[in-house]
């Protein structure tokens, strides 16, 4: 069967090197109990060393293209058990996704379509719940935004939110040449672990907000950034809670997970009730 062609609507950038799709598959080698998705498989060059690794799994992949050639390439039996999900990630319900295993855990699992790569990992904060481990290869400058620490440039909202959820390792760099068609941007392959807190101390809907808010306008201190919704809530931006002011001198990036916790505690203290 002929191969199948890239989209560039749906951001496909096909791996052309086995043993490059064998390193990110064995990055999750340490979380086999669990069922693992894995998103965008393309002509399945992941999928097949994922197969012979002796994974549970399932793949999702929205171009019918791909399923086709899929069906007519991977292993008759992967095929026969309904493996392959024909849809969007970023619309199928996950927490059904596993068949007759409501809310089952998973690992996550990809080289991440490059123009979803952004909503796809806010979709899987919101999830964090039943994916506790992703892996996988997205685009070099997404990837070490998402894993960063804070203080530096790259450390911004994604960071964040991820950061409130998951530990993430960087863990190498592919370059662009090894891809057909040949994207502008090297890639890069990274793992995030579940680190326990898959629920915050606070309102978490708010929790965004007030991170989002402050990196729109991250060349400002978090007093300029984060001024209006102080007013909104009629809440005073100058009080007496020393640490909160300390905050509040410093700019977005210089903010950690619990600095961003303590604010959000901060408003729900301190707004009243409708």
């Amino acid at each position: 069967m002929k191969q199948v062609k890239p989209k560039k609507q749906l951001g496909q950038h096909f791996l052309t090197r086995v043993d490059i799709a064998d390193r990110i598959a064995a990055s999750i080698e340490p979380y086999k109990e669990l069922p693992v998705i894995e998103v965008g498989p393309g002509m399945g060059i992941l999928t097949q060393c994922l197969i012979e690794r002796g994974f549970n799994l399932y793949v999702v992949e929205i171009d019918t293209e791909s399923v086709t050639y899929l069906k007519a390439n991977l292993p008759k039996s992967f095929v026969e058990e309904g493996r392959i999900i024909e849809g969007d990630i970023l619309r199928i319900d996950l927490e059904n996704i596993i068949p007759n295993k409501p809310k089952q855990p998973f690992v996550l699992i990809g080289n991440y379509p490059y123009n979803i790569s952004g909503r796809l990992f806010f979709h899987i904060y919101e999830h964090a719940e039943i994916i506790p481990y992703v892996g996988g290869m997205l685009q070099k400058e997404v990837a070490q935004r998402i894993t960063a620490p804070p203080g530096g440039r790259d450390y911004g909202i994604l960071s964040v939110l991820l950061r409130s959820k998951y530990n993430g390792d960087y863990l190498f760099t592919v370059d662009k040449t090894l891809f057909h068609p040949a994207p502008k941007v090297d890639g890069g392959v990274l793992l995030l672990t579940n680190n326990n807190r898959s629920k915050l101390p606070c309102n978490e809907q708010l929790f965004v907000r007030i991170v989002k808010a402050g990196f729109q306008q991250r060349r400002k201190t978090l007093k300029n950034a984060l001024k209006r919704m102080f007013e909104e809530q009629n809440i005073p931006i100058e009080n007496n809670d020393e640490k909160l002011q300390h905050l509040l001198t410093l700019r977005a990036e210089k903010l950690d997970v619990d600095d961003y916790v303590y604010i959000t505690q901060f408003f729900e203290r301190n707004t009243s009730e409708p």
